[in-house]
């Protein structure tokens, strides 16, 4: 995977924009890179005023974790033929927090569980 550019690179770029010292085409060939990373530079400096890489790839906490594990379960216990459409529903009106269907799928094999429907 290529590495960002650098912070020093990215100062640059941003100096000499603020500066007008040519349009993002021109800055481009100047510095020797794409006018794409040019154009998002300048709208990431815009937007948030930084200049730094966005982070790549990562640890994502999951959403449907401890106390929201104990509620399905329960759920679960007194009904066990819910959809999956019903639990993200009621985990939604309960909690407030919406998930979709293959997160609520995740959750129920963390939880050991099979989800089928009685015929």
């Amino acid at each position: 995977m290529p590495k960002p550019y650098s912070i020093d690179l990215r100062n640059r770029v941003i100096v000499a924009w603020v500066a007008r010292e040519g349009s993002q085409r021109q800055l481009a060939e100047r510095f020797k890179v794409s006018l794409s990373f040019v154009r998002n530079l300048v709208r990431r400096y815009r937007e948030t005023g930084q200049v730094e890489p966005k982070q790549c790839g990562g640890y994502e906490k999951p959403i449907i974790a401890g106390e929201y594990l104990n509620m399905i379960k329960s759920w679960l216990d007194e009904k066990n033929d819910l959809l999956l459409s019903e639990l993200c529903d009621r985990l939604r009106e309960t909690t407030g927090t919406s998930v979709s269907i293959t997160t609520m799928h995740r959750a129920l094999e963390k939880l050991g569980l099979r989800h089928k429907k009685k015929v």
